[in-house]
Formats: C-alpha cells, sequence, structure tokens
C-alpha cells in the first residue's frame, strides 16, 4: 500500500492551462525526470517511464519504479515537494513544474495505455537523434508490478529551455 500525501500548496487554485507549444510537448510524451528533498534539502531524482496529462496540464501522472525510486518517493512522502522536468530532446524544449499537492497510488489499468504511449513517443523522439528504439527500451525498462503513480497538481511552472528565458515563469497566453 502506498501512502497518499497532499500536501497544502502554495496556490489555492490550480495552474491555469499552459502555452499550447508546452501542452503539446507534454501530451506527445517527453522525457520526463521527478526530484524532491529531504529534510537536510539533498536532492533525489529519478526518471519517469511514463506520463499521463490532463486538464490542460493542470493534472499531471508520472509513473516511476518503485525499487530503484525509493529515496525519491521517501522525500515526495515526507518533504510534500515535487518538481518535475519535461524535455524535448530533438529541440530541448523544457518545461519545470513545482507542485506541492501530490498523491502517491498503485497503477490502475486505465494507466497502463499511456505508459506505453510515452514508451513509443520516446522512441520516435530518440530515433531523430539515432538512437535505436531498443535504447529507449533499456532505458524505459521495468517490472510493471514495481511501478508507482506520482499524480499531482502543478502550482508552479518555468520555461527551462536553453536560452535567455530560462527560469521565467510561465503562465498560458
Amino acid at each position: 500500500m502506498i501512502p497518499a500525501i497532499r500536501a497544502a500548496g502554495p496556490m489555492d487554485t490550480p495552474l491555469p492551462p499552459l502555452k499550447p507549444e508546452f501542452l503539446a510537448m507534454l501530451a506527445k510524451g517527453v522525457s520526463l525526470m521527478l526530484a524532491s528533498v529531504d529534510h537536510r534539502l539533498n536532492p533525489s531524482v529519478m526518471r519517469a517511464v511514463g506520463s499521463r496529462i490532463e486538464d490542460g496540464g493542470r493534472r499531471v501522472t508520472a509513473y516511476v519504479g518503485r525499487t530503484q525510486s525509493r529515496q525519491l518517493l521517501a522525500d515526495i512522502a515526507t518533504s510534500g515537494r515535487l518538481a518535475a522536468v519535461f524535455s524535448q530532446p530533438s529541440t530541448h524544449l523544457t518545461l519545470q513544474l513545482k507542485s506541492r499537492r501530490i498523491h502517491l497510488r498503485e497503477p490502475r489499468p486505465d494507466d497502463w495505455p499511456h505508459i506505453e504511449r510515452y514508451r513509443r513517443s520516446m522512441e520516435e523522439e530518440l530515433a531523430v537523434l539515432g538512437f535505436a528504439p531498443v535504447y529507449v527500451q533499456a532505458l524505459l525498462a521495468h517490472a510493471p508490478d514495481d511501478l508507482v503513480a506520482v499524480e499531482f497538481e502543478p502550482d508552479e511552472a518555468y520555461d527551462q529551455t536553453p536560452g535567455a528565458q530560462a527560469g521565467s515563469p510561465l503562465l498560458a497566453q
């Protein structure tokens, strides 16, 4: 059983919908890293093996392997803090979402199509850069019974695309 956490976030209302180019990137399925911190602010980071984007990016589910993500999951549970970085390898378009409204749960049957879509999208994305599908399959390998769904509602969004705008707060236009 996974303990559910829902920390009080800095915002009482959800983030407005994201800019169309960022929303399209998230919906497509691109590289996703999750991070949190422990009580001493030491970071923990893990690659997600899938994602699900709902409600214009105002609700996100990332999937991580429980065994490989023990520290990250413990840090999320104790700190109530999460950062998610989505990056499109072929363009470097990068978005960071931060949240204090997080819920950890077991995957449900309706999650599996999203996990498979994410893998296919990553295969296509990295093929453009010359990587064979077997590379992505190894990168995203997981045991289905070892996955944890990390659901969150973003409180903050930042454009992290390399360049002059990197780090700027991002809102819908």
